[in-house]
Order: C-alpha cells, then sequence, then structure tokens
C-alpha cells in the first residue's frame, strides 16, 4: 500500500497540473474562421460533425470520404451553416493517389492550408482474432499508412502557414483489449508514428502542430453497430466529440481524451496497475455475444 501511494500521490500530482495549465487555454470559434481545413472521414459519424462546426465556424472546408453522395449532402448543409467555402472529393484513402490529389486541390483552391484533420477508418468487426493477415494489411494501409501519406504530402503547406495537424484516434492505441487485434494495431501505429514526427519537428524548431485524439465509445452509427452487444456503457455524444478535436486542434495540444474521465482514468490505471484494469476490462464485456469468425 506505501508502494501504492507513492507511486499514486506523483502521478495525481501530474494529472492535476496537466489539467490546471490546459484548463487556462481559451479557445474561442473566432479562431477557425477562414481557416482552410481538410477533414477526412467527413461523410458520417464525428468528420460529418466536426464540418458543421467547422462550417459555423466560418471556416474553408475540404471534405473527403469514400461516399460520393453522402459528401454532397454534408457540403451543401456546411454551406447552409456558413462556411466560408465548402468542397469535396471522393475516394478510397487506401489508393495511393487520393492523398495528392486532395492536397493539389487545397493548394489550387486556397494556396495554402492551416488544419489537416485525420479521422477516417476502414471496416473492422469487433472480435475474435479470425487469423486474416491480409485483412491486417489491407486496414494498416487505410488506418495507418494513408495517414502517413496526408500528413507527409500536407507538411509542405502546413509548415508555410505554421498549421496543425489532428490525428484522430482511440483507447485502442493506447490500451490493448480483446476483439480488436487488427483495428488496435493500427492505433498503436499512428501513436508511434506521430508522437515520433512531432519530436522530429521540435528538433528541426518547425511550428506545426500534431494533435492525437484518444476517443472512447463514441455514439457514431459504425460503432454502436460493431460494439453495442458487447459493451453495455452509455456511448458519448458524437457532436460534442467533434468540437473537442476541433478545439484541442486548434490550441495546439499534445493529446486530447474524450470523453476525458473514462478515457484518462484507463490510462492512469494502466500505468499503475495493468493487470487490474485487464480484469476490469473484461467484466465490463458481455463476453456470451461475442463470436468467434
Amino acid at each position: 500500500m506505501g508502494r501504492l501511494k507513492k507511486i499514486l500521490i506523483p502521478s495525481l500530482g501530474l494529472v492535476l497540473a496537466f489539467w490546471f495549465y490546459s484548463a487556462r487555454d481559451t479557445f474561442k470559434p473566432e479562431m477557425l474562421r477562414g481557416k482552410r481545413v481538410i477533414v477526412t472521414g467527413a461523410s458520417t459519424g464525428i468528420g460529418e460533425q466536426m464540418a458543421y462546426h467547422l462550417a459555423r465556424m466560418g471556416s474553408h472546408v475540404l471534405l473527403t470520404a469514400r461516399t460520393e453522395a453522402r459528401l454532397q449532402n454534408v457540403v451543401e448543409r456546411c454551406l447552409e451553416l456558413g462556411a466560408a467555402s465548402a468542397r469535396y472529393i471522393s475516394g478510397s484513402m487506401a489508393s495511393p493517389s487520393l492523398p495528392e490529389e486532395v492536397l493539389r486541390e487545397a493548394e489550387n483552391t486556397w494556396g495554402g492550408l492551416d488544419m489537416l484533420i485525420l479521422n477516417h477508418i476502414g471496416q473492422s468487426s469487433f472480435t475474435f482474432f479470425s487469423g486474416d493477415v491480409g485483412h491486417v494489411r489491407t486496414l494498416m494501409e487505410t488506418n495507418f499508412v494513408s495517414y502517413v501519406a496526408l500528413a507527409t504530402a500536407a507538411l509542405p503547406l502546413l509548415k508555410e502557414s505554421e498549421g496543425s495537424i489532428v490525428v484522430v484516434s482511440s483507447i485502442a492505441g493506447k490500451i490493448a483489449g480483446p476483439f480488436t487485434a487488427p483495428y488496435s494495431a493500427t492505433k498503436f501505429a499512428l501513436d508511434g508514428f506521430f508522437s515520433s514526427l512531432r519530436q522530429e519537428l521540435i528538433i528541426d524548431k518547425v511550428n506545426v502542430s500534431i494533435t492525437l485524439c484518444i476517443l472512447g465509445y463514441i455514439n457514431t452509427e459504425s460503432a454502436v453497430r460493431a460494439v453495442s452487444h458487447v459493451i453495455p456503457q452509455t456511448p458519448a455524444p458524437k457532436e460534442e466529440c467533434a468540437l473537442e478535436i476541433i478545439r484541442a486542434g486548434a490550441l495546439r495540444r499534445r493529446e486530447l481524451h474524450y470523453p476525458s474521465p473514462a478515457v484518462g482514468s484507463m490510462l492512469l490505471l494502466r500505468s499503475l496497475a495493468p493487470e487490474l484494469l485487464d480484469s476490469l476490462l473484461l467484466s465490463s464485456y458481455r463476453l456470451e455475444n461475442v463470436r468467434r469468425t
């Protein structure tokens, strides 16, 4: 118990200090007015809601996703909400040519870029790992390699504007749990790559911020459909989540944890008592509803 106190008290002190200094940052919607922002995975869910928030703030938005019809509807709604401009490019982010096409559109239309929000994901089941290595490769291409490709293509423009990269990730990229092996691998990869890249930008004195967004269970259609039969907890609202992501990017924060109490508690418990965290995670699932593939 004494050893636990020695670990717990300094850790809580660090958490409180981080909260105190973060709380002093002031976000104002005007910070995004006129900013040039790319949002990937913007046809539904969190990406769609981010597009609407940015539109209300008066940003220029360039949206990408696979489904053109949905993107058209989102762009129309963005213009109604007050976006400075709204455009889209449809296609799969697994395509090697799409990142260059998206950045070329931003440069030709706006002459630059202020913020890149990477949010798209590939399809993955919440179930036992089936041994399908091909699926892992495909998912890694969409969830990780395309993020690297887009960020790499965007860096010259972001260096000019001293802009921001916002990477939408997951608690599954910090804490490994069951039934998400391929998905979790891609999210751990994002953490490793972009955390390392952040340090290199600091060393080179490049004023481009990287914000890694660690999200819990959010009430997007795809997430609820995938895990509601196994996870009984109430998901957090995607509208609020989308706003918090934009806020964190605008304030150039290192990481966002949302929903904050749940994700923050899990990360703290992982560092102090990982075996206890494993037990709590397993006990929170409806394991009888999980099928082997």
